[in-house]
């Protein structure tokens, strides 16, 4: 199959940005976003796993987050290259006996579990409100602000493979190809922030605006087929990561797993 491709190029030299504006709705909440200063990505919000929801060996080996559902991959300071993962876009519904718009967002990225000083990720966001649905293809290298792949069509049943390279601790590309309409965007980009390279993630996200979680859409199921990650030695899958769930309100409203080379996580709330 033939690809036309659109390159972005990114070089920040300082620490000021501009809030990136658009016509569509979902630039209005990233641009929002970034000016809350929102770590949108980082899930500095782990939690002790809920005495309700202690269910034996299985719930000791996972860990909960109030944002983050999916895998990750925990390895030293320079360890991770590239990370990529392919899925099919979902149809995002409203939970069982809510309204109003419901979101959130599906990724991989490089950092942000046990590194906290930088995140180089990208991915699509949703939003659902009654019957409908929208969706923006965007990367981030946090803590700049999160950018939008403008004009690059995403539709629900669309295959995606979602990809991040770092060519060094402050550069590197962030890719998106959709093989339903054949067209890949590329982000060239150069940052003062530093990455560890020592996690590698597949994730579904309830992020945050304005210093708030968002409404979390009912996202059904998301399997990242095609797992895996770069180091320096060579190829790596997920198998083995550590597997977070999101708990919202004392119970837990997601269900992941890894294998050797898929990450699955469902929605599993009201």
């Amino acid at each position: 199959m033939l690809f036309s491709s659109l390159l972005f190029q990114v070089l920040v030299a300082t620490a000021a940005f501009a809030i990136p504006t658009s016509r569509e709705r979902h630039a209005e909440r990233r641009a929002r976003r970034a000016a809350a200063g929102d770590p949108i990505s980082i899930p500095n919000q782990v939690i002790t796993r809920p005495a309700s929801i202690a269910n034996g060996t299985d719930a000791a080996q996972i860990s909960y987050s109030t944002n983050w559902a999916g895998a990750v991959l925990v390895a030293g300071a320079n360890t991770y290259k590239s990370v990529t993962g392919t899925f099919v876009v979902p149809t995002p519904r409203e939970p069982s006996g809510a309204s109003g718009d419901h979101s959130g967002a599906i990724w991989v990225g490089i950092d942000g579990d046990t590194c906290q000083t930088a995140i180089l990720q990208t991915g699509i966001d949703y939003t659902v409100n009654g019957g409908s649905v929208s969706y923006s293809a965007w990367w981030e290298w946090y803590p700049d602000a999160m950018h939008s792949f403008d004009g690059f069509a995403v539709r629900a049943g669309d295959t995606i493979t979602a990809s991040v390279t770092a060519t060094s601790s402050t550069s590197g590309t962030a890719s998106i190809t959709n093989w339903s309409t054949g067209l890949e965007v590329i982000a060239e980009l150069e940052y003062p922030y530093a990455l560890c390279g020592e996690n590698a993630e597949w994730i579904v996200e309830d992020y945050s605006v304005n210093g708030g979680l968002v409404p979390f859409a009912n996202f059904g199921t998301v399997t990242f087929t095609g797992a895996s990650a770069e180091t320096g030695s060579g190829t790596v899958g997920p198998s083995g990561a550590t597997i977070i769930d999101i708990v919202a309100n004392g119970a837990v409203i997601t269900t992941a797993s890894a294998g050797g080379s898929s990450v699955t996580v469902s929605y599993t709330g009201p």
